[in-house]
C-alpha cells in the first residue's frame, strides 16, 4: 500500500517577484526566513534543502547581479534559455532542461541570470544549505537523461557525485507509463506534465510530501525530488 501525501498547489499562493520576474516561493524553511514564513502557505523544506520558487522571466527581465555567501544554489531551466553572469563561469548559456549548481562555500560567488529573449522563459530555483562551512566555490551544469532520475546534488561523497550531501536532489525527465520510485522522505515539484503519485492525480505546479513515492507519469514530465535518508 502506497503513504499518504500532502500536495500543495503553486496557484493556491499568492505570486510575487523581483527585478525581471515573478515568482510562486512553495519552500521557505523557517531556519532561514523565519518563524512565520510559511503563514502563506507554503511548506518549510527537507534535511538542508530549504528554498523552492517556481520563476517566470519577462522578456529580457534579469535578477540583476547579487550575491551568496554559503548557500548552495540550483537552476533547473523549464522553458527557453538562460544566460549566466557572474564569478563562476562567465558567459554560459542554460536551455530547457539544463540543471546549474553553484556553490557559495566560504568564498561566495556573485551572479545574475537574464532571460535573452522575446518570450518568457521558466526557471525553478532551489537553496540547499551546505553541510560543512567553508568550502570553495564550484560550478556545474547537468543535463538530466530521459527516463531515469539524475543526481544533480548530493549523495555519498565516494560516489561520483559532484556535490556530496546527505539531502539529495534528483530531477527526472520522464515518458508516458514511466515510473519513479522513492522509498524514503521526500519534498517533489512536477514542473511539466502530469501523473499518479502514490495513486493521487498530480499535475505541473504541484509540489508533494510524504514519506515514500510511487510516481508514474501519464504525460511527458519534468519532476524534481528532494529526499533524505530515514
Amino acid at each position: 500500500m502506497n503513504s499518504p501525501i500532502d500536495i500543495l498547489k503553486r496557484d493556491s499562493l499568492i505570486e510575487g517577484g523581483f527585478a525581471g520576474l515573478k515568482e510562486h516561493r512553495l519552500v521557505k524553511e523557517p531556519r532561514l526566513f523565519g518563524p512565520h514564513e510559511n503563514k502563506d502557505g507554503s511548506w518549510p523544506g527537507i534535511g538542508n534543502f530549504v528554498y523552492l520558487a517556481d520563476a517566470r522571466f519577462m522578456p529580457h527581465g534579469e535578477t540583476h547581479m547579487h550575491n551568496h555567501h554559503e548557500i548552495d544554489v540550483i537552476s533547473v531551466l523549464v522553458d527557453g534559455r538562460l544566460s549566466h553572469e557572474g564569478s563562476l563561469q562567465h558567459g554560459k548559456n542554460l536551455y530547457s532542461n539544463d540543471v546549474q549548481v553553484q556553490r557559495a562555500g566560504g568564498e561566495g560567488f556573485s551572479h545574475n541570470e537574464i532571460n535573452p529573449d522575446e518570450n518568457w522563459n521558466r526557471m525553478i530555483q532551489l537553496w540547499v544549505l551546505p553541510e560543512q562551512a567553508g568550502q570553495p566555490a564550484d560550478y556545474k551544469v547537468y543535463q538530466p537523461v530521459t527516463g531515469e532520475l539524475t543526481r544533480i546534488y548530493g549523495g555519498e561523497k565516494n560516489s561520483d557525485s559532484d556535490f556530496p550531501a546527505k539531502t539529495k536532489i534528483d530531477v527526472a525527465m520522464l515518458n508516458n507509463g514511466q515510473r519513479v520510485t522513492v522509498d524514503e522522505p521526500f519534498l517533489a515539484y512536477i514542473t511539466r506534465g502530469k501523473g499518479f503519485a502514490n495513486d493521487e492525480a498530480v499535475a505541473d505546479g504541484d509540489l508533494i510530501r510524504g514519506d515514500s513515492l510511487n510516481f508514474t507519469a501519464t504525460d511527458d514530465v519534468q519532476l524534481i525530488v528532494a529526499h533524505i535518508s530515514h
